[in-house]
């Protein structure tokens, strides 16, 4: 078999392919520490691609090297165009993943040896963790995704339009401008004509945007679990997530219960600390794993 098939089918070394979206790569449970994670579920900011995400995953490996990792794609037009109930369709083998056989028993309870790490990656990333939520909810008629840690990397921003259209359509024009041969501001304002277009046509039907449910969707008890450590990693120099914005939201959680931390990183571009600052992301993502299990032996 040729690379270019291997890489067809599965775009990460080690993954299986459960959708188009998801990848799982199993871990070794007679080998984990009971103080680590058993899952890691890593939604990818919006058109990463694999190449973008893979140091991701090598840093967990070597944090919780047993732990399974579940890798999302995001791709940012599926996840604009998507209603809510086709985008949580699309996460449900993220749950699948964790608890085989959910959708054949619903009724299936919070597993007590799963511990679970979330690794929400910009707005997109976020807009995929918040269906997850929703289409467990639905599929369980009322629980909560189990998760010990929510970890929000340069997310979640304001949903408001017009202050966002041009960050917002700047992310959006950044993964296909290299293939168009025209200049990247003519890219950009398609994107922003697009984005326009499609907010023009949400305000007319009623219709809540996918960016303003997932912001609200991560601070809202009945879809996320207070129990749950959050972690926001943040930058000022980030020019598509305004650090305001993540400062809020991290404020409207801490005032509705959540254990919140908060890591800010010097000169960092949107969704770039790691690569800037590798020591004190993992650093801090480590510690807040430390303190969620706290939390979780004190419940």
């Amino acid at each position: 078999m040729s690379k270019k098939v291997v890489e067809a089918e599965s775009p990460m070394l080690g993954f299986k392919k459960l959708s188009k979206q998801v990848y799982v790569q199993e871990g070794n449970p007679r080998l984990q520490d009971p103080s680590h994670p058993t899952t890691i579920i890593i939604y990818g900011w919006g058109d990463a691609r694999p190449k973008h995400v893979s140091k991701y995953v090598d840093g967990y490996r070597n944090l919780f090297p047993h732990a399974r990792i579940v890798l999302i794609f995001s791709p940012i037009l599926k996840a604009l165009y998507q209603t809510l109930e086709s985008r949580s369709r699309t996460m449900v083998p993220v749950i699948e993943a964790i608890y085989p056989g959910m959708l054949e028993n619903p009724d299936t309870k919070k597993k007590s040896d799963e511990r679970v790490l979330l690794q929400v990656m910009s707005n997109t990333g976020g807009m995929n963790c918040a269906a997850t939520m929703n289409a467990y909810t639905h599929i369980t008629k009322g629980h909560l995704f189990p998760h010990d840690l929510l970890i929000g990397d340069s997310t979640p921003g304001s949903t408001h339009f017009l202050p966002n259209v041009g960050p917002w359509s700047r992310a959006m024009a950044l993964g296909p401008a290299p293939w168009l041969p025209w200049p990247f501001v003519v890219t950009q304002a398609l994107a922003a004509v697009f984005l326009a277009c499609l907010h023009g046509f949400g305000w007319v039907i009623g219709a809540i945007s996918a960016a303003e449910f997932s912001t609200a969707a991560v601070n809202n008890p009945t879809l996320s679990n207070t129990s749950a450590k959050r972690l926001y990693l943040y930058s000022k120099k980030d020019d598509i997530i305004h650090w305001e914005d993540i400062e809020t939201h991290a404020a409207d959680a801490r005032q509705k219960g959540w254990d919140v931390s908060a890591e800010l990183f010097e000169g960092t571009p949107h969704v770039g600390h790691m690569r800037a600052h590798p020591a004190q992301y993992w650093a801090a993502i480590a510690a807040a794993w430390k303190e969620a299990v706290s939390n979780r032996e004190k419940q």
